[in-house]
């Protein structure tokens, strides 16, 4: 047969061939075929279709072996196809022409020609129904789209007479603004007349005004001498009474300088020997610790604290948990800043002047706890979402104004190294903790 297959009648015969071929030894695949056995089997009918009809249409003992299977898978189909009633009227046209060609019946020719003429049928009166259906939902909507454009010329109508009535009555409405425009210019004409009249009077008050702030000013300037002549007068009988308080000053700060001497308080007053013997030039700047340690004592000893807390107006900055977990770090966090402000709390009232932060890291609490009371004097600060308390501390210490004596106690090295470079002094967490037990 020279004319090819109708599409149907292939699927159907590659089908069989693909069936055949899944179950095969390996020593009985055509060698055409080796490649279209790996595909998975949803696939080998549809990616080896051209290599499975070739082998069918070639190899004859490829075509028998399906033809055994055919046999075997479709018993009934094949006895009637090759006895004289011919094949039944329940069978596909499609799967009757694919048995004939694989089994090579005799006339399967004809039943090939006879499938494809009948799929040619079904298919014209598929599109038959397919274009009346399609006539019959283009007439719907035609006399649909009729009845809608009825409707809205009958809609169309309406509005125009209500524009029209709408167009009256605009024009009636401009006739009547028209009027009171005629009237408004008369009004405007009348106001500017009266804003005229008005700005003459204003001139006139200007005038009378201005003369009256000449005679004010020269006013101004006899009380402007009279004042100058007084404050001489003021200064002179002053000049006894400065003197008196400059004295009392002085007796003052005499006082003050005794006390801090009698007491060992610590002094920001440089002498020669504390610059002596230093090369650079910020040797002699100042510095409100300079008396701290002055004794001999060690960076942790508890003396330091009470010496930094002496130095008047000092802000004492304290690494929270730094310093809670090397004195006290089996209790609970809770329990640890409790202890530590507590200890805070009777350590400032020795020292009302001084200020007292305590930073802890936010990274262990979402929010301020309840039980967080700071005693009077004391500022607890938490650090900020996504920060820890040393970030914090080194903002602190960078906010307070040049000059102002600031320490910070932490072991931290890098904290402490951070805040010696922006002007703090450091005291060891050791220091701090030795203090707070011997109170």
């Amino acid at each position: 047969m020279s004319e090819p297959l109708p599409p149907n009648v292939r699927a159907q015969v590659v089908a069989f061939a693909a069936d055949t071929l899944a179950d095969l030894a390996e020593q009985d695949v055509p060698a055409p075929l080796i490649a279209v056995r790996r595909f998975i089997p949803s696939r080998r009918a549809r990616l080896g279709a051209t290599p499975l009809a070739a082998a069918i249409a070639n190899d004859t003992v490829f075509r028998g072996r399906v033809a055994e299977r055919v046999r075997l898978a479709l018993p009934d189909l094949v006895a009637s196809l090759s006895s004289a009633e011919g094949p039944p009227q329940a069978a596909p046209p499609e799967e009757i022409a694919a048995v004939a060609y694989v089994l090579r019946l005799p006339g399967w020719e004809r039943m090939v020609e006879a499938a494809a003429q009948e799929l040619a049928e079904a298919a014209a009166a598929a599109r038959a129904a397919q274009a009346a259906g399609t006539a019959a939902r283009l007439s719907d909507q035609l006399e649909a789209l009729k009845r809608s454009s009825r409707v809205e010329s009958d809609q169309l109508r309406d509005r125009l007479a209500v524009a029209r009535t709408e167009v009256e009555d605009a024009r009636r409405r401009l006739r009547s603004s028209a009027d009171r425009i005629r009237r408004a210019e008369l009004d405007a004409q009348d106001a500017v007349q009266a804003a005229e009249r008005m700005r003459d009077d204003a001139v006139a008050t200007a005038r009378e005004a201005e003369t009256e702030t000449r005679r004010l000013r020269q006013r101004v300037t006899e009380l402007e001498a009279a004042l100058a002549a007084a404050r001489r007068g003021s200064r002179e009988a002053r000049s006894v009474e400065d003197v008196r308080l400059r004295v009392l000053l002085d007796t003052l700060m005499a006082a003050a300088n005794g006390f801090r001497k009698e007491l060992s308080l610590p002094t920001a007053v440089r002498r020669p020997a504390d610059v002596a013997g230093r090369e650079d030039d910020d040797a002699i700047l100042f510095d409100p610790f300079c008396g701290v340690g002055a004794r001999g004592l060690a960076e942790d000893d508890p003396g330091v604290v009470d010496e930094v807390l002496a130095v008047p107006g000092v802000h004492l900055i304290v690494d929270g948990y730094n310093v809670t977990k090397r004195g006290y770090g089996s209790l609970t966090l809770q329990a640890q800043r409790a202890r530590l402000l507590s200890g805070l709390g009777a350590l400032v009232g020795r020292a009302p002047e001084s200020e007292i932060t305590v930073v802890f890291d936010a990274t262990a609490v979402i929010a301020r706890p309840v039980g967080v009371t700071a005693p009077r004097g004391v500022r607890v600060v938490f650090s900020r979402s996504g920060q820890l308390a040393d970030e914090e501390i080194i903002r602190l210490v960078r906010a307070e104004p040049a000059g102002r004596p600031v320490a910070v106690v932490t072991s931290d090295r890098e904290v402490a190294e951070t805040s010696r470079m922006s002007g703090a002094r450091p005291v060891p967490s050791a220091a701090l903790l030795t203090r707070l037990g011997r109170s």
